[in-house]
């Protein structure tokens, strides 16, 4: 933590840290974005990067269709449904006292097959792309082969040699565990303690080591790179640097454009995509971000979301920090009900590459994370867990308190009349049926006390 002298002066220089620091809801758009094509060059990852990490999505599919029997009907393709949801939008207008503007969907990485959340892309990804390199270099695989064939005693005794290793607050680790456990790999998964037990015993039951820890997600980090370190023959998937993880993630966006298509709604500068992003360490709302940037260029307008108790992405682009900040030297406690994104310290390597590109970053209360998700679930039927929730409060902060960001990026009232916003669901489907019930109450009550 800073000394008293050090962090007075911080306040003063940046004057937004007297909200962090007090827990309060705020909201910050980046004066510093640029047109896409001009801060693209900051990721130093290509358009052709992206489209090699769906060609190798595409080369696994056979064999993810057969091992994981919920993705055959979709020929192994890990993918989410788009959904509209106006009446979830008429809630959250009444809610925030907003104008009704454009038509709000949200996009259900919270009901992804295997792991049941937004990790499944980046997390999986990389598991399948290092399981690749090791039987192509090992002459076991050849990239025109059937994939389907790694399953088999030989490919998994092979891989049997090899260990994967990542430190998680849950959803990472559930990705990645169950995907090395299930190709053979031994894996083992470092847990923060705010961890839910039902996704470390999940782990166990398909044979993957979890490891856990008093401490957050940094130190759960850290065991997992000490890990790799000592042995030549464990993989770490770092979830603070990985660009494997953040092409997974960005492989998102092609396949969003073609559902958008679908639904024949329109995507150009008349038409904006707006669209909400909760935010841990950064890597998968990065990916995801850096992917729609690439298909929808200035047409699309990516914002972050944090929980009050873990601000970090916002801290470290608002200083200009990025890593070399957490949110514990500014007294915050990194304490919250949206586990999936408790979170001290941003990825640097995300906060530097896509600072020009991410217009906007705000928080949101656990309390009004828990109101969403029974008022989501109430009007919609649709039921995430609480960091889930982080991106709905997205519309209203950009209609009802960015005037001058609305000006600056465009969005006259003539063009949010015509765009869509989108909430990335980022969890849920895989909440135990008791859990999902009680964090209901809860938003339930939070609804009933406001009456």
């Amino acid at each position: 933590m800073l000394n008293k002298e050090t962090l007075a002066a911080w306040r003063q220089d940046y004057p937004l840290l007297d909200d962090l620091i007090a827990l309060r809801e705020i909201s910050w758009f980046n004066p510093a974005v640029v047109a896409t094509q001009l801060a693209l060059p900051d990721v130093g990852l290509t358009a052709a990067d992206v489209v090699d990490a769906g060609a190798r999505l595409a080369r696994f599919a056979p064999y993810l269709a057969r091992v994981f029997p919920e993705t055959a009907a979709s020929h192994g393709l890990i993918e989410s449904p788009i959904a509209a949801v106006p009446q979830f939008q008429q809630a959250l207008e009444q809610r925030y006292a907003l104008p009704h503007s454009g038509a709000l969907w949200l996009k259900l990485d919270s009901h992804l097959p295997i792991s049941g959340s937004i990790k499944a892309r980046g997390g999986i990804y990389e598991v399948l792309q290092h399981a690749e390199q090791l039987a192509l270099d090992a002459g076991l695989l050849q990239v025109g082969d059937d994939y389907a064939r790694l399953d088999s005693a030989a490919l998994r005794d092979f891989f049997g040699q090899y260990q994967i290793a990542v430190g998680s607050t849950g959803n990472l680790g559930m990705a990645i565990g169950i995907m090395a456990a299930r190709l053979g790999f031994q894996a083992t998964v470092h847990m923060s303690a705010d961890a839910r037990l039902w996704k470390k015993d999940r782990l166990r039951a398909q044979g993957v080591t979890v490891r856990e820890y008093a401490a957050d997600y940094s130190v759960a980090v850290e065991q997992g790179r000490q890990q790799a370190a000592s042995d030549p023959r464990c993989h770490f998937i770092d979830d603070e640097n990985s660009r494997h993880l953040f092409l997974g993630y960005a492989v998102a966006a092609t396949r969003l454009q073609q559902q958008l298509q679908a639904a024949n709604i329109t995507v150009d500068a008349e038409h904006p995509l707006l669209v909400y992003l909760p935010c841990g360490v950064g890597g998968g709302p990065g990916g995801v971000a850096f992917g729609l940037k690439l298909a929808f260029g200035d047409a699309v307008h990516c914002v972050f979301a944090e929980p009050t108790h873990s601000p970090c992405m916002l801290l470290g682009v608002y200083t200009g920090l990025h890593d070399a900040v957490a949110v514990q030297d500014i007294g915050i406690d990194n304490i919250t009900a949206a586990d999936g994104l408790a979170v001290g310290r941003p990825s640097g390597f995300v906060g530097r590459a896509m600072q020009r590109l991410i217009d906007g970053y705000y928080t949101v209360s656990d309390e009004e994370l828990y109101r969403l998700l029974a008022l989501l679930e109430q009007s919609e039927g649709w039921r995430l867990e609480p960091s889930a929730l982080a991106g709905a409060p997205g519309i209203a902060r950009v209609l009802s308190e960015q005037q001058a960001y609305r000006e600056r990026a465009g969005l006259t009232a003539e063009r949010l009349a015509q765009a869509t916003h989108l909430i990335w669901a980022t969890g849920g489907s895989m909440v135990p049926p008791a859990e999902m019930q009680a964090y209901l109450d809860k938003g339930r009550a939070l609804l009933q006390a406001e009456m």
